[in-house]
């Protein structure tokens, strides 16, 4: 009987074939044993003192004594056993550079009988997500980031529409990007279009482009930002704002993949991947009559949940250590007190990854030694019970009944005084519209 960590013939042939993959690939038993590799997973995952081969897969990988599955982890091995087929999960790997985001494809080779002979395992690296503390992009590992990552690296090759939904503050333009940079576009353009920061009168002409001519103050052509992003990617950030008359040309734009500049006669072909995002309930926005139906079905087929920071707290240090790097030339990395980093953790957080940056942007201030100490924190912080989290809004229910008003005063001074959040992010995180919360500044006299 052969050694079972001496490849066979038929598995020599299998990494012969392999040879010719530039992705990294290794061939399993179905005893979780690495039988081979190919080049690409030699120089890309194994080191001299590292040795794999006849080792677990578990073991390598995770440092695992026991299966994935085994683990609390999704294990591709059982899944593509049970179903004789592919199966594909995110997993972070140990890497001879640290712990990466790893796509992990894995398919069983099967005999005569069906039955699985041994396994071959495909390993993408993620290049636009960090599992250790990083100086830029996406940096996360929790159960709840790792999912949305898987969901952006399923959709990234494809060309459908995506609708990135969340609070405000959880970081969709880096998302957006993250879909962008995983997909066949990525060596176009990735254009942003800033929807509530455009006034009706100008979204037309932003969004398609105008003529020499084609109203007061045209001067000369200009190109739109549908034709700035001809092939790359189109993101439509707070797409919740844009207004009812321009949505109807918005619609026009997705379904037939032409437009027209403002002023001309000839229709032009776009050439865009569309990912959109909003903080707003826009199933509710369609109900209520205040966004497209049409428009909503068209820009959702693949929507994404940004999960808050409260739920993703087990990511606070690694976000903390990546903003105190992220200081650039002028401002050296600073470190920070186990003190200081508890009050972080046990902070609620409503302005989510903004918030948190904000609040470590000032405190590296104060620093002067290079370590953030609970007292360079703001004095929100200090000494305030963990706020529990808001219920998850529901269409059926009716609205909660608003805070005592002085309560509600006392937090705008408290946010007001802090000078953290912008107008729109301090409304948001009180629950009330921008209206209602500029009314109570001026009745607070901080207009």
């Amino acid at each position: 009987m052969p050694n079972p960590f001496t490849p066979t013939p038929q598995v020599q042939a299998l990494v012969s074939y392999l040879e010719h993959e530039p992705q990294p690939m290794i061939v399993l038993d179905p005893d979780y044993n690495i039988l081979a590799a190919n080049t690409a997973y030699q120089r890309q995952f194994g080191t001299a003192d590292r040795p794999y081969l006849g080792h677990k897969c578990f073991r390598v990988s995770h440092h695992y004594d026991v299966p994935c599955d085994q683990a609390g982890e999704h294990c591709p091995m059982r899944r593509a056993f049970e179903l004789k087929g592919p199966d594909r999960v995110l997993h972070i790997h140990h890497t001879p550079r640290g712990p990466e985001h790893v796509d992990v494809e894995l398919r069983p080779i099967l005999d005569g009988d069906r039955q699985v002979v041994a396994y071959v395992e495909r390993l993408t690296t993620v290049k636009h997500a960090s599992a250790r503390a990083s100086q830029a992009g996406l940096v996360g590992r929790s159960p709840a980031f790792n999912t949305v990552l898987e969901s952006v690296q399923r959709v990234a090759r494809s060309q459908l529409p995506v609708l990135l939904q969340g609070e405000s503050g959880t970081g969709k333009e880096l998302f957006a990007r993250a879909v962008h940079e995983a997909s066949d576009r990525h060596d176009g353009p990735f254009v942003v279009v800033d929807c509530s920061g455009l006034p009706e009168t100008l979204f037309e002409s932003e969004l398609f482009g105008h003529e020499k001519g084609a109203f007061t103050g045209a001067m000369h052509r200009k190109p739109g930002l549908v034709e700035t992003a001809a092939g790359g990617t189109l993101f439509l950030d707070e797409i919740g704002d844009v207004p009812l008359g321009m949505q109807v040309k918005l619609l026009r734009l997705i379904e037939s993949g032409t437009f027209r500049r403002v002023g001309a006669t000839e229709t032009q072909q776009a050439d865009f991947r569309l990912v959109a995002a909003t903080h707003k309930p826009l199933q509710q926005m369609v109900a209520d009559g205040s966004f497209r139906q049409d428009l909503y079905y068209r820009i959702a087929a693949f929507p994404i949940y940004l999960p808050p920071l409260r739920e993703r707290a087990g990511d606070i240090p690694l976000l903390v250590d990546s903003f105190l790097q992220r200081g650039g030339k002028t401002a050296p990395t600073v470190a920070i007190q186990p003190a200081a980093m508890a009050r972080l953790q046990a902070h609620n957080w409503p302005g989510n990854i903004r918030e948190l940056r904000n609040v470590l942007e000032r405190a590296r201030l104060f620093a002067d030694d290079g370590v953030v100490r609970a007292e360079h924190l703001p004095e929100w912080l200090h000494g305030r019970p963990h706020p529990l989290p808001p219920a998850a809004p529901s269409l059926s229910a009716s609205p909660p009944p608003p805070a005592p008003a002085r309560d509600v005063d006392a937090e705008i001074r408290r946010m007001v005084q802090d000078g953290l959040l912008s107008r729109r992010e301090m409304a948001e995180s009180l629950g009330l519209s921008e209206r209602t919360f500029y009314r109570r500044l001026k009745a607070l006299g901080l207009s």
